[in-house]
């Protein structure tokens, strides 16, 4: 063969292979339908976070911060030449009914909504939302629901000199052999599953809401409060119930976050206040009878 010949077809098989590579979507513009910008994590997530700021919420005469129990979040992953949206938006009572009618009707799935702790003044209800799509017409859809509510899009001011953490952090990592991190005066603990979640045929990482999710927010003295949520295939249900129980951690709710999850998986919230040795016994018994990944190094 002719050796420029041989050379222009080996540029078009090579350019043929790289346009069959999916590129990441812009996730710039999706920041901007969606009124706030996110971070990529994890298995090109990409995470926004929307905590409810504006609320003051309070159990036990303990305000809960917005990092502890107000979260709302949503999160896109590539999907082929579009992208999967997986969502978990905190709402007041009279917000549900008006951003579920606007999600409806811009075909973003509604696949759970539910309470998450008692006696919590102000109630609040979380609905979890699914779609797929372009993901620029997917944020714009969930902006202009969210907008029907009082979610804020802008981040509160950072205070300018965080105040310490009032808990032993390195504790709380050596008792659920995990490595959290600080958000808001928050300690926030997540620990994927040894065997892959999947969701409409796709492995699920972890900040796409596929993890065991535990906070803790200090309360002085030594004490804390904590809340999250294990994730739990049928037969680790009632073993982390009972221990939980055993343990004097309040179960709150049960029920499921998405439709078409393989294997089915539940969720169990939870919430106690008490001494940190004490919750943290509770919690890595509970985590004894579920199938968590090993960490990593």
């Amino acid at each position: 063969m002719h050796p420029v010949r041989c050379l222009l077809l080996s540029t078009a098989l090579a350019a043929a292979l790289t346009s069959g590579a999916e590129a990441a979507p812009d996730w710039n513009a999706v920041g901007q339908a969606l009124g706030k910008s996110g971070t990529v994590m994890a298995g090109g997530v990409y995470r926004v976070g929307l905590p409810r700021t504006d609320l003051t919420v309070k159990l036990n005469g303990i305000t809960l911060r917005p990092t502890f129990a107000l979260g709302s979040w949503t999160a896109f992953m590539p999907m082929g030449d579009n992208a999967m949206v997986m969502g978990d938006l905190v709402l007041t009572e009279d917000e549900v009914n008006p951003v579920m009618k606007k999600l409806a009707a811009e075909h973003i799935q509604i696949t759970a909504l539910h309470n998450h702790l008692f006696h919590a003044a102000p109630a609040t209800f979380y609905m979890h939302i699914y779609g797929q799509g372009n993901p620029v017409t997917l944020a714009r859809s969930i902006h202009d629901a969210l907008a029907l509510s009082k979610t804020p899009f802008t981040a509160a001011p950072a205070p300018a000199s965080p105040p310490p953490l009032d808990l032993d952090t390195a504790a709380i990592d050596r008792a659920l052999g995990a490595k959290g991190s600080v958000a808001g005066g928050v300690y926030q603990v997540s620990m994927g599953r040894r065997a892959p979640v999947m969701d409409h045929g796709m492995a699920m990482p972890v900040p796409m809401g596929a993890s065991e999710a535990i906070n803790f927010q200090p309360l002085g003295g030594g004490r804390a409060a904590i809340t999250g949520d294990f994730m739990l295939t049928a037969d680790e249900v009632n073993p982390v119930l009972s221990t939980l129980r055993e343990n004097d951690i309040e179960v709150t709710a049960l029920h499921n976050h998405m439709l078409e999850d393989q294997p089915r998986l539940f969720f169990m919230h939870f919430w106690a206040e008490d001494n940190l040795p004490k919750l943290l016994t509770g919690l890595h018994a509970a985590l004894g009878k579920v199938a968590v990944a090993p960490a990593s190094n």
